[in-house]
């Protein structure tokens, strides 16, 4: 099959295990088992901040320069807010930001304490609605989540109760001979596999670093980029590399410079967004690495939003940083696509510019 060439079937498997984990911002405690247990077969120590992200370390050559690959593993989701006494309906709040739109008859999975419900996010029917309101885009505040049930009595003995989460439910799919991936919770276990790939082939094929390597599977980035605050202040980094996924761009309506790169053309390397200006010179540094091992790569930029280098680069005294994105369709819904050999090539290019990452070129991003 194509995809062995890029990726092992065990590494795919823990995509796999990764998109369908149960997991939104504050709620990531499966997801985050899944990197351990992954994490503890290339790694020489792993740990956890006190917020729940995994940090996981690969000891190279060098104590120091100490280089941070980050990749949040929260998903957007939902939060319970209410149980309706006479219809047993949910109503819910976002974790993190959902378009409206992309909602209406989408199932979720709902965790409860006595298990796990699956439930279909509806709203009063349209054949019922005024005409005025029939051509208006239905807002999230009056949406419900449906369980089944015709009462609260009936939903609460579910396990349901306020403060529950939920997730789409959206299972692990391969497209084109397994050429594309589709799937939920990409933004940004994407990010996180590809960081994880990344320290992988280091050990395993004996790739040597000047450094030590910190793999940081981050929470709660899609509320405020908590868990990067956290864990870059126990790491204390003195360079980052953010492995997240891009807006695919190549999607009718959307012009290019709205959202520059396209799935199936390279990984790209984020040149502005609304919380970081990357460090123009590590910026170059990996734009000249990609050129010269022949990586193919795109420029891109976010004019609104942001990842955790927002919050890495501005840790303590400040820490050079860039993101490294797999471009991917989608996101933010229940249902994204990306490209495996896009996957693959980030991988790549982090890895190279982790070899070259020795004490004197990181102290060179800063000097002046």
């Amino acid at each position: 099959m194509w995809l062995r060439v890029l990726f092992s079937e065990k590494s795919v498997q823990v995509l796999k295990e990764l998109s369908e984990s149960f997991g939104p911002a504050g709620y990531e405690r499966e997801p985050a088992q899944i990197v351990k247990r992954y994490a503890q077969t290339f790694c020489d120590e792993i740990s956890t901040d006190k917020l729940g992200s995994v940090i996981f370390k690969k000891k190279g050559s060098a104590d120091t320069p100490k280089v941070l690959l980050a990749g949040h593993i929260d998903e957007v989701g939902f939060v319970i807010s209410g149980i309706d006494k006479d219809t047993g309906f949910l109503t819910f709040n976002p974790l993190g930001g959902w378009f409206d739109q992309v909602l209406l008859s989408q199932r979720v999975i709902v965790r409860t304490r006595k298990g796990d419900v699956l439930g279909v996010i509806a709203a009063k029917p349209p054949h019922l609605l005024p005409e005025e309101e029939a051509n208006k885009v239905v807002k999230k505040e009056s949406m419900f989540i449906d369980v089944g049930a015709t009462n609260r009595e009936e939903a609460e003995k579910l396990g349901v109760r306020i403060g529950d989460a939920a997730v789409p439910w959206s299972p692990f799919t391969m497209l084109r001979d397994g050429k594309i991936a589709m799937g939920k919770g990409f933004d940004d276990r994407t990010g996180t596999f590809v960081a994880m790939e990344a320290i992988r082939r280091l050990k395993e094929e004996g790739i040597g670093h000047p450094n030590t390597v910190y793999g940081v599977a981050t929470v709660q980035e899609e509320v405020g980029l908590r868990g990067a605050a956290t864990s870059a202040y126990l790491v204390e980094p003195d360079a980052a590399i953010v492995c997240e996924v891009d807006i695919g761009g190549d999607v009718p309506g959307i012009k290019p410079h709205e959202a520059p790169s396209k799935m199936g053309k390279g990984p790209s390397i984020l040149t502005f967004d609304a919380t970081m200006i990357p460090n123009q010179l590590f910026k170059n540094f990996v734009i000249e690495t990609a050129e010269n091992m022949r990586i193919p790569y795109q420029l891109s930029i976010i004019s609104r939003g942001g990842t955790d280098a927002g919050r890495i680069h501005i840790t303590k005294g400040g820490c050079p940083s860039i993101v490294i994105s797999v471009p991917t369709r989608h996101i933010h819904s229940h249902v994204g696509l990306f490209s495996f050999e896009d996957a693959m090539n980030a991988v790549r290019l982090v890895d190279e510019v982790v070899k070259r990452l020795d004490s004197a070129t990181v102290k060179s991003f800063t000097s002046f």
